[in-house]
């Protein structure tokens, strides 16, 4: 991968070489999704690439990763977490007490699953037309007079055999 330069590291229209096709030239903007997309289109050299632990943009030869570990940009990105976490930085926002409180809540999910019918819920049908002295379901549409309802779903149902 080709080394940036200070200056234009944060432009998203800067080029950067692609690791997998040398002649791959990639808006930085664009360099992620290039990448998943030339790691298919190039398995063998995927292979034999190795990733960055501290930026998964940087593709290197495996061979070569411990060295670019140690000279990795990006891990002084990383070790500066590391020890603002050590500081305490985040202990502070650990300790800080929250005066939220949850609103009170009105519902009772048990009561109201008692006192539902034993009824299942199906789409486009509607409880009242339920006599429980006939198993025929009553079918009410609710769609307006100019729709018409599907007669048959879309696709086959082979599960019903």
């Amino acid at each position: 991968m080709e080394v940036e330069d200070d200056f234009d590291v944060l432009d998203p229209e800067r080029l950067i070489q692609c690791p997998y096709n040398k002649h791959h030239r990639i808006r930085a903007c664009r360099f992620p999704y290039h990448l998943v997309k030339c790691k298919k289109s190039y398995p063998h050299v995927a292979k034999e690439l190795a990733t960055c632990p501290f930026n998964a943009r940087h593709l290197v030869p495996q061979a070569d990763l411990s060295d670019h570990i140690s000279k990795c940009n990006d891990k002084g990105f990383i070790e500066q977490d590391i020890v603002n976490q050590s500081s305490g930085f985040q202990r502070e926002q650990v300790n800080a007490v929250s005066t939220w409180q949850a609103p009170p809540c009105d519902e009772d999910w048990e009561t109201e699953f008692l006192e539902q019918p034993n009824s299942p819920f199906v789409w486009g049908m509607t409880n009242s037309g339920i006599n429980s002295s006939s198993t025929t379901l009553g079918q009410k549409n609710y769609l307006p007079s100019s729709v018409r309802a599907p007669e048959s779903f879309p696709y086959a149902e082979s599960w019903k055999g």
